[in-house]
């Protein structure tokens, strides 16, 4: 797990999942563009890291910021090796259709599905001329298996599994590989953000035998990222070990 000489980036890098990739990577000598709508945390993640990290405040939901990527970072980082596509929510879920908005539910999409086609679209032009890369989707178990009162955020990460599928199908032969990575229920700021209750968020942790930790999920990402070139992850289904 040598990642020296590596630059990857991560978008939704200042928490959860995408601050503990970002760790992880840095701990096995990865420089990496930390990508974030808030510096606060994306500054800490910094100060925090064994590895060389550069924080970037980005808004996926951003057309013209996700374009000037890589262009706008400093010499030297520009060259992504490794994209890691992170950012995502499910605020207003957890309710049936009807009683949330259009609105809650295009919002969840904009990020979930269509910030992660921006952010790879600015990313892997450089990796074809360059005829190397690793693309990392965190999708979910919500992309595999639907449930009530999910319904955009089930939606967004099925189409997130389609785009999996279909970009590693684009790029087969390229030197560009492309891994799903799939995870049940993740103790994370996640249900916080979603209720904007940290009670709430507790309570349904709680509700389940056993929750994965970031860390789990990090370790999941550095797997498929080890592999030698010969070998594409192309997809890893995570869940906590009371599921059955």
């Amino acid at each position: 797990m040598d990642f020296r000489g590596k630059t990857a980036l991560i978008s939704g890098a200042g928490s959860g999942i995408g601050r503990a990739a970002a760790l992880a990577l840095g701990a096995a000598g990865a420089r990496v563009v930390a990508c974030g709508r808030r510096s606060e945390p994306l500054a800490a993640l910094a100060g925090q890291s064994p590895g060389e990290v550069l924080p970037h405040v980005l808004d996926v939901t951003d057309n013209a910021g996700v374009d000037a990527l890589p262009d706008c970072l400093p010499d030297g980082w520009r060259e992504i090796d490794i994209l890691i596509n992170n950012a995502g929510h499910e605020v207003g879920g957890r309710r049936r259709f009807d009683e949330g908005s259009a609105d809650e539910w295009a919002a969840i999409l904009e990020t979930n599905l269509l910030g992660m086609f921006r952010v790879t679209r600015a990313v892997i032009p450089g990796m074809v001329a360059r005829g190397r890369g690793h693309v990392v989707n965190i999708g979910s178990t919500s992309g595999l298996i639907a449930n009530a009162t999910r319904a955009a955020y089930a939606a967004s990460k099925h189409a997130v599994h389609g785009f999996s599928k279909s970009l590693r199908l684009d790029y087969a032969g390229s030197g560009i590989r492309v891994s799903e990575i799939m995870p049940g229920i993740v103790r994370t700021d996640f249900a916080e953000a979603r209720a904007g209750d940290a009670e709430k968020a507790e309570a349904f942790y709680r509700s389940f035998d056993d929750c994965m930790e970031a860390e789990d999920i990090a370790q999941a990402i550095i797997y498929a990222l080890s592999q030698p070139d010969r070998v594409n992850v192309a997809q890893i289904v995570l869940m906590q070990s009371s599921m059955r």
